[in-house]
């Protein structure tokens, strides 16, 4: 039987020995900034003489390391590595397969707070959001190592006389994990492991603004006994690297996570028929959002404003679940916005490594370009509540940002903006509300703030949404609690963290034998 899944404690830091650990992180990454990472193909170790650097967010002078990059002729040498290692992978014992995982997440349970320390560093996230980050990484390996065990001898099918009948899932092939920068660690452990552990051989192309905690990961899962070529780290441009993986004859599916405009990009190229490709490949994809917390005016007010505030700025609102558009009908409407301009004028923006710091810099200049671009354009749409100041002088730091009055078919409420900035439209009425909710071309997240029971059950069915809240904010889904994947421009449903998330790395084959 297999041990059910908990999901890994978040830290208190309010515990003066959780605090010293914390600290204790920083010093272990610090020993270690500047370092240069190889890549990793067929289990050897490969050093370029071109470089992706990392920079600290926070701090833009600060290198956090530097990986060497792939080119075409190395994602190449990769994906020969990853077709011979699938040969003996795919036939290797799921539950030594799990085992791996299960390794990985005891190493990364002892090593927790230097991992989130150098998400600190590399992504800039404050002592919670980085930890938070960590956990979910831990509970993915955790989450997808059982659901393989749950699902190896796979699913009963009926049988006649004299027949016996089976229906089991078999890996799909070389699968390309091209992971984000927001949540560096869990996004890109969970993605990679999910194939892994299904019997299919990776490779792994992180994030160019947060390859060192890619770095780090990969070190764990060689730790963890995972047998040469399985993963391959190839680190590379997305034009280069990216999209000649993308069009490989040998790729069976390629599982993205990142912008709208990127993920259609690969859903067109992976439609391509290539010569010698003998699949359609699939394609899984998670691609951004413009998510929406709904107040009634029968709502808790407070949590509301609550609600929203902690939805918008956490981790400078760089989450694809972030709430960046505040409904709120008009009868409660001033009371919600003056509270939440009250919380955000309250929160504190600075240097993540101090443990006091609620919100830290944005990824890098350009995010940081576009997010004081579309400030510009709100100042132009609607009324400048809170924030709507940058500097990025040491770091690249954005105030929290409020826009009130908004017209829902407004720049700000329809686009995602990947930054602190949040939106506030007027409702006439719940319903109206509902539909305000709807009117974009997402359906990742949402949150409702309401105490009315038929208004609830109304939103569960017309809310258009993946992951639907009630009565708390919109971000924050937990691996195996609230499995997390979105509707329309927001990607495939993929629902990561689900019980039938592994399932999307496999294809079922039936057998029938006659007695």
């Amino acid at each position: 039987m297999v041990q059910p899944y908990k999901h890994e404690p978040f830290t208190d830091f309010k515990i003066e020995e959780n605090k010293k650990a914390y600290l204790q992180g920083l010093e272990t990454v610090k020993g270690y900034l500047g370092q240069d990472y190889d890549l990793l193909i067929g289990g050897e170790r490969v050093t370029t003489e071109d470089k992706i650097v990392s920079y600290n967010p926070a701090n833009k002078e600060e290198v956090i390391g530097r990986v060497s990059k792939a080119n075409k002729e190395l994602a190449e040498k990769a994906m020969q590595a990853a077709v011979e290692a699938f040969k003996t992978w795919k036939k290797t014992k799921p539950e030594t397969r799990a085992d791996v995982l299960f390794k990985a997440a005891a190493i990364l349970r002892r090593r927790k707070h230097e991992f989130s320390a150098l998400l600190t560093k590399e992504a800039g996230k404050p002592w919670n959001e980085a930890d938070a980050d960590t956990a979910e990484a831990i509970d993915f390996l955790e989450y997808y190592a059982r659901r393989i065990l749950d699902i190896k001898d796979g699913v009963p099918v009926q049988s006649r006389p004299n027949e016996y009948n089976r229906y089991d899932y078999i890996p799909l092939g070389v699968g390309v994990i091209i992971s984000p920068w927001n949540f560096p660690l869990a996004i890109m452990a969970g993605t990679a492991v999910a194939a892994l552990v299904a019997g299919n051989t990776v490779l792994l192309k992180p994030a160019s603004t947060t390859p060192i905690v890619a770095a780090k990961f990969v070190e764990v899962l060689e730790e963890s006994g995972l047998p040469k070529g399985v993963l391959n780290f190839v680190p590379g441009s997305g034009a280069e690297v990216g999209d000649y993986l993308v069009d490989h004859k040998d790729t069976r599916f390629i599982s993205f996570t990142g912008s709208r405009d990127v993920g259609l990009r690969i859903y067109k190229r992976a439609a391509e028929l290539n010569e010698g490709q003998v699949w359609l490949k699939r394609v899984i994809a998670e691609m951004g959002g413009k998510d929406t917390l709904v107040v009634d005016s029968d709502a808790d007010l407070e949590l509301a404003a609550q609600s929203i505030v902690a939805s918008a700025f956490g981790f400078s609102g760089q989450k694809c679940s972030a709430g960046s558009r505040a409904v709120i009908v008009e009868d409660v409407y001033d009371q919600v916005l003056n509270r939440a301009v009250e919380l955000t004028n309250q929160l504190t923006l600075g240097n993540p490594e101090e443990q006091g710091t609620y919100m830290g810099p944005v990824i890098d200049q350009s995010a940081y370009n576009k997010i004081m671009e579309y400030i510009e354009i709100g100042k132009q749409e609607g009324k400048l509540m809170a924030g709507g100041e940058g500097d990025n002088s040491k770091g690249f730091f954005i105030k929290p940002t409020i826009f009130a009055d908004l017209d829902p078919k407004s720049r700000i409420m329809q686009e995602e903006i990947f930054g602190p900035v949040i939106g506030f439209s007027k409702a006439k009425d719940f319903d109206h509300a509902l539909e305000i909710a709807n009117n974009t071309e997402y359906g990742l997240t949402g949150a409702v703030i309401t105490r009315n029971r038929e208004h609830i059950q109304k939103a569960r069915e017309d809310f258009h949404v993946g992951n639907l809240y009630f009565n708390r904010g919109c971000t924050g889904a937990i691996v195996g609690y609230q499995p997390f994947g979105g509707f329309n421009m927001s990607g495939t449903d993929s629902k990561a963290g689900g019980p039938d998330y592994i399932l999307l790395h496999m294809q079922a084959k039936t057998t029938s034998e006659m007695y």
